[in-house]
């Protein structure tokens, strides 16, 4: 008798498991990189806005405070993706909730954009 179930391999381990991480990551970034403008848009401010915050940050915790807050902005905006996506595959029909939770995630993404001028503000406000 032969079983109608497909072997699962085994899960990949180590430096192989790293890597296959890695790719998907990749592949991942690529992916909302195509499909979604905000994203492009929030990844050229970073591009602009990193060296800068290196150049014009007083100390590590200045540099830290207005390089990781855009680096925030990049991983809230990468979620928020991830929760259209989600819904999207779940039923592509209106619905609410579904409605409600981009809102939501696109809310994450406002309040984010919010801390990043705030920190940009109060540490260059003084340099004004």
């Amino acid at each position: 008798m032969s079983d109608s179930t497909p072997e699962v391999p085994a899960p990949k381990q180590g430096i192989a498991r790293l890597v296959a991480a890695t790719r998907n990551s990749a592949a991942g970034l690529r992916a909302v990189f195509r499909s979604e403008e905000a994203f492009r848009l929030e990844v050229y401010a970073f591009i602009v806005l990193a060296p800068l915050g290196l150049w014009i940050g007083e100390g590590g915790v200045e540099k830290i405070l207005l390089v990781g807050s855009v680096v925030l902005l990049l991983l809230v905006e990468l979620f928020n993706t991830a929760i259209e996506v989600v819904i999207d595959r779940i039923s592509p029909e209106h619905h609410a909730l579904s409605g409600r939770a981009k809102d939501i995630g696109s809310a994450c993404v406002l309040i984010m954009i919010g801390l990043v001028v705030f920190v940009w503000c109060v540490l260059l406000w003084p340099e004004l």
